[in-house]
């Protein structure tokens, strides 16, 4: 394996021709069908669970990648479920409906244009996990040719989409008549990945006219791909132009969501996943209080909702959760922490502030077009524009930084905590250090030899303060 190769918990990533070559995916994807193999049905013989479900976006190196990805699963004895250009979410319900063994998403996701990767999902259709992931990792660094079987076969299931986009709509907590009757305008910008023709379908079937751009889907992206303010330029003209109640983007592989609001206005993608909230846990307090009598002395009190979110999502999603008598949880930063306490927890939504939202009535994944049918149900239901809903609630300012990593964290966390002494103390991901209002969070990178410092306060100023304070202790300790 190539040095430079980024292997994470739940897949690798790298530079196309560089890091990640053909043969490095065929490696990878044969020790990913061997893992499934084990975890199906031990060592020997075929049987139910040994199929593995194949997606990809758009990257041009997409095709190529697809078709080693598959000689190396079929190469150890898997069965193949090809699914084409799809969404990530929608290649993780295909595991979920298919009742395979796994699945590998192709796509680098919010990474620029040069790069690809692999995801691996497990046969619940959540990412792999830490020892999951080291299991295939140890059998990717096995030479070439171990455990091979009788070959698998390949099929393909073009109506992945349609399914997924179909169960969106059955959602109980989406109001389809209500968006409908508003006829929204949206504006739409899916970076020429796999969410043009996925978008655009689902806003039309819930009654939306859409100006969109950057809708095909050959991977050439005309930006930075991740839907952060700075590269949503060309959707807030579009958003102006057309007359648009909003606009919204998605990443790549379509599994993040950001919103501009009616003015053109970028809102930051943490207003993804509190609106979010907002549109679940406020249609079940109305569902609840509709046409019911007052409850008597005697019976139980209600059970908090969960809403689980990592420990660097801000305090937006907090607030929400708060004004629908939900309780948050936090989890260490990355997909599957959030994803697995949402299961253990039955929680009834969470995510992560980078515009993922992930809905268990549906799955325990990341979906965009979950986020989007959320968000205007919140918008036909309150009636209030984007911009009025963000002024109602506080404001908060987000600063990052990061400084090169030293030999041992411990002494910067001890200084942190004691320079911090009234500070709420979280240890599961580095060091957050957490008030009613603000908070900062330093944790060591998983890619890169770097320590990551980011802060959120009610102002700008106040978050650079903590970020300022824990570069400083960084330098000196």
């Amino acid at each position: 394996m190539t040095d430079t190769l980024m292997v994470g918990v739940s897949g690798v990533r790298g530079i196309v021709g560089k890091d990640l070559t053909e043969g490095v995916v065929a490696r990878w994807a044969r020790a990913f069908g061997t893992w499934v193999r084990e975890n199906g049905k031990g060592e020997t013989g075929k049987g139910k669970g040994s199929s593995v479900v194949v997606g990809r976006d758009a990257r041009t190196s997409g095709p190529a990648f697809a078709a080693a990805v598959t000689a190396g699963l079929t190469s150890v004895g898997c069965d193949v479920v090809d699914v084409g250009l799809v969404p990530t979410p929608t290649v993780q319900l295909a595991v979920e409906h298919h009742h395979a063994g796994g699945g590998i998403a192709i796509t680098a996701s919010h990474n620029p244009i040069e790069w690809n990767a692999l995801k691996f999902i497990g046969p619940d259709g959540i990412f792999l996990d830490g020892a999951e992931g080291t299991r295939v990792a140890e059998l990717a660094a096995k030479p070439a040719g171990y455990g091979m079987r009788e070959a698998g076969c390949v099929t393909t299931d073009p109506g992945a989409v349609e399914r997924h986009l179909d169960a969106v709509l059955r959602l109980l907590a989406i109001d389809v008549e209500g968006i409908r009757k508003r006829k929204f305008t949206v504006a739409l910008d899916a970076v020429r990945g796999a969410g043009g023709p996925v978008m655009r379908a689902l806003l039309e079937r819930l009654g939306c006219e859409v100006a969109g751009i950057n809708l095909e889907t050959d991977g050439r992206f005309p930006r930075p791909p991740e839907p952060v303010p700075e590269n949503l330029g060309g959707l807030s003209t579009l958003v102006r132009r057309a007359g648009a109640a909003l606009g919204i983007a998605v990443d790549p592989d379509v599994d993040r969501l950001a919103i501009v609001d009616e003015t053109g206005a970028p809102i930051g993608e943490d207003y993804t996943l509190a609106f979010a909230v907002r549109a679940v846990l406020g249609g079940q307090a109305d569902s609840r209080t509709a046409g019911r009598e007052r409850p008597s002395r005697s019976a139980r009190p209600p059970v908090r909702p969960s809403v689980v979110c990592n420990l660097s999502t801000s305090l937006v999603v907090e607030d929400a959760a708060r004004e629908c008598g939900a309780e948050v949880v936090r989890t260490p930063v990355g997909e599957v922490h959030v994803a697995r306490a949402i299961v253990r927890l039955a929680a009834v939504i969470g995510g992560e502030g980078n515009g993922g939202v992930m809905y268990p009535a549906l799955h325990a994944g990341r979906d965009a077009p979950v986020a989007a049918a959320l968000l205007l149900t919140l918008l036909a239901r309150d009636g209030r524009p984007v911009s009025e809903l963000v002024a109602a609630a506080p404001r908060y300012a987000i600063v990052k930084a990061k400084v090169a990593r030293g030999p041992a964290l411990e002494p910067v966390y001890a200084a942190l905590r004691r320079r911090f002494a009234d500070a709420h103390v979280d240890t599961q991901d580095g060091l957050r250090l957490a008030w009613r209002d603000r908070w900062l969070h330093v944790r060591p990178s998983n890619t890169e030899p770097i320590v990551r410092l980011i802060a959120e306060a009610t102002s700008g100023a106040g978050a650079q303060e903590l970020v300022d304070e824990g570069r400083r202790v960084c330098a000196a300790s």
